[in-house]
């Protein structure tokens, strides 16, 4: 696979706005994976939290829109703990819903998820889905 990475991608509008949002700097993010390790719902996600800051960083915004991670995410904070720069990537996860819920477009409905689909997410998850649902 062939990545294109130009100002252009780095400079996205989409980017600023998650950055505006979340009041956090994608570029202080390193990759050292720790979000990740310590993900409680990351059985259930397409991307890893720190894979979610890396495309982020390097503009894959369709990549980003489409990934179910950001849904999935719990916001149980267990990640902005785990950081040792201190980023708060549960803010970014909620920033990347927000301008997705404004756009209204959304991933996770619980009334088309089989039986099985919702004994397998963990039930902070499915609080948090009735709370971005209400906003």
């Amino acid at each position: 696979m062939r990545i294109n990475i130009s100002r252009q991608k780095l400079k996205n509008p989409l980017v600023k706005k998650i950055q505006e949002l979340s009041g956090q700097n994608l570029l202080a993010c390193y990759q050292c994976g720790k979000c990740s390790a310590g993900c409680p719902s990351i059985s259930q996600m397409d991307l890893l939290p720190n894979q979610v800051i890396r495309y982020a960083q390097l503009g894959f915004t369709d990549e980003l829109i489409n990934s179910k991670t950001i849904w999935v995410c719990a916001s149980c904070m267990t990640c902005n703990v785990r950081c040792p720069k201190g980023i708060n990537i549960a803010e970014i996860m909620e920033a990347l819903r927000q301008i997705l819920l404004r756009q209204r477009k959304e991933h996770v409905d619980l009334n088309k998820l089989s039986h099985e689909q919702l004994c397998e997410l963990p039930p902070i998850a499915l609080v948090s889905n009735f709370r971005k649902s209400s906003s």
